[in-house]
């Protein structure tokens, strides 16, 4: 029986360290968006400075185009709403791992006490 227990409890805890994996890549990804929306909330203040007779230009591969000052502050914009959007998605999605991943903690500290208990009885046994 201890083996059997032992088997789940190892089966568990990989199943746990992949949680706190994802954990770790939903963090890291959701504070690369918070650097973004950084870079792009000093953008849109920069763009907002300017009038129309500034020019604009924009990077499109090695080459700087000329863009219309308006087109800039909507792309800007568009991407500061998707940015947010991505943050809240990254936000719920890690609120879930993290009960999911508490859940499971549960499971093993359980596992981990019926394993000690199943060792101790075969240890009074012998």
């Amino acid at each position: 029986m201890a083996e059997a227990l032992q088997k789940k409890l190892k089966v568990e805890v990989e199943k746990y360290s992949q949680m706190q994996k994802d954990v770790s890549k939903g963090m890291s990804a959701r504070q690369k968006l918070e650097t973004q929306l950084a870079e792009n909330n000093i953008v849109k203040e920069e763009l907002d400075l300017l009038d129309t007779a500034n020019t604009v230009y924009k990077l499109i591969g090695p080459v700087l185009v000329k863009q219309d000052l308006d087109e800039a502050k909507a792309t800007v914009t568009k991407r500061l709403e998707y940015i947010n959007g991505e943050i809240q998605r990254y936000e719920s999605l890690l609120k879930d791992l993290e009960k999911k991943s508490d859940n499971h903690r549960e499971l093993l500290s359980s596992l981990q006490q019926e394993y000690q208990r199943a060792q101790g009885l075969a240890v009074g046994k012998v």
